[in-house]
């Protein structure tokens, strides 16, 4: 499986659910997850590097950049992610629930 990565912060890897997720290079966080944290809940980029070592402050304004600039295709990513999930809680027996 190969990756790109973009300015040394951000790669994008295949994704079996929705095309190519942007992540920060060398780990598991994604781009989509560092806007939700810093957009939705506020959290300061102080914060990411605090409870993710692994990330440097700069991982982080790149994430964040990334995000700006690909804002419409990442929304879209997310919003087609949580019809997926609507459409599975649909499909599920109520047990699983």
């Amino acid at each position: 499986m190969q990756t790109n990565v973009i300015r040394e912060h951000i790669e994008l890897r295949p994704s079996a659910l929705h095309g190519t997720k942007a992540c920060i290079a060398g780990s598991r966080i994604r781009v989509e997850d560092i806007d939700v944290w810093h957009i939705l809940q506020g959290q300061s980029p102080e914060n990411f590097v605090a409870s993710f070592p692994q990330l440097t402050m700069a991982d982080v304004h790149a994430a964040l950049a990334y995000y700006w600039d690909n804002r419409e295709t990442l929304d879209r990513q997310w919003e087609a992610g949580e019809r997926f999930v609507e459409e599975m809680k649909a499909k599920a027996p109520p047990s699983l629930l």
